[in-house]
């Protein structure tokens, strides 16, 4: 270690997201290329308190970035999360001189990093979440590969619907955040999209634009669903119910978080992981990477956690424009 400036240690947390094994390739080979002694910790906060790491060369990091996941694999841990695990985590960083630790993960692996940071372990933060949820940043890495596979699953059931004159509801993931639901609502041309932000559960007017799109001579509609409404099934039997419309529902789950990354995350992955570094180089502290207004930046982590998110009014706003039918009589 005497001839290098010191140790990074990388590790990924939460939910999966396509493009995190882009950003840590670019962590490796940026940290190498600096003179940095680079280590991957498996298996996430859980890796540091088990000890799973282990020092990463270039060769290491060769084939990983067409594929999606996280080779250093992930995990949510209940011994890490009181501020007794965070204080144990930062003893065995200190004690393996892991002076910087990169993060790559959501809101909550960023509440740990953050808390984590306190007891003298520096954390520089990269958003990995298909979600897009996180305030600071206009792009997660994950994002981009998660909503064409949503997209593209759509489309394929457009293509059923079509064939047997039917409804389908089509549930994306997002718990909180309907960022998935939107793309894909504007991007599939869906009739209705339910976000967790913005739908107020007036059921009565959804099953009515529905019977009043099937009277317009519509053969099939689309119901794009966020997870944080959720219910699809029992949502698509009431469609039914009440509009005599045949209706399914698909739950796309977990098939967003995978597949080979699309090449907008691996870049910005790249660019983020290859930033990450540039900060660690220039001596700043408890930060977080993003991307604004067309280019990579970085945040101080509790400037970050004070800003705030929310749906685009007007993106919302031609959402509906686009999706609406004319009535019979107009």
């Amino acid at each position: 270690m005497s001839n290098t400036k010191g140790r990074i240690a990388i590790l990924t947390s939460g939910g999966d997201a396509p493009g995190m094994n882009a950003a840590i390739r670019a962590v490796v080979r940026a940290g190498i290329a600096k003179n940095y002694e680079v280590y991957g910790v498996v298996h996430g906060y859980n890796g540091i308190l088990n000890r799973e790491i282990k020092k990463l060369d270039f060769k290491d990091v060769s084939e990983k970035i067409q594929h999606g996941g996280t080779f250093l694999f992930t995990a949510r841990s209940s011994e890490f999360r009181p501020m007794e695990g965070k204080m144990k985590a930062a003893e065995i960083c200190h004690e393996l001189g892991i002076e910087h630790l990169v993060v790559i993960g959501g809101d909550g692996s960023f509440t740990g990093a953050k808390n984590l940071s306190k007891f003298g372990v520096n954390i520089i933060g990269l958003p990995g979440t298909i979600d897009l949820d996180i305030a600071y940043t206009e792009y997660t890495i994950g994002f981009d590969t998660a909503v064409n596979t949503a997209m593209e699953a759509i489309d394929k059931l457009r293509e059923t619907s079509n064939s047997h004159d039917r409804c389908s509801v089509v549930e994306v993931m997002g718990r909180s955040a309907g960022y998935i639901a939107l793309w894909c609502g504007i991007a599939n041309g869906a009739e209705e999209i339910l976000l967790p932000e913005k739908f107020d559960y007036d059921y009565e007017r959804l099953f009515a634009q529905i019977k009043r799109n099937k009277e317009a001579g519509m053969t099939h509609q689309i119901i794009v669903n966020a997870e944080g409404v959720g219910h699809s099934y029992e949502l698509a039997e009431r469609i039914e119910a009440a509009t005599g419309i045949e209706t399914r529902a698909t739950v796309l789950g977990h098939v967003q978080r995978g597949g080979t990354p699309t090449a907008r995350d691996r870049y910005y992955a790249s660019i983020m992981g290859a930033y990450a570094v540039d900060i660690i180089d220039q001596g700043k502290k408890s930060r977080l990477v993003g991307y604004k207004n067309g280019k990579v930046y970085d945040v101080d982590i509790m400037e970050a956690f004070a800003m705030t998110k929310s749906i685009d009014e007007y993106e919302y706003t031609v959402a509906e424009t686009l999706a609406n039918r004319p009535s019979l009589d107009s």
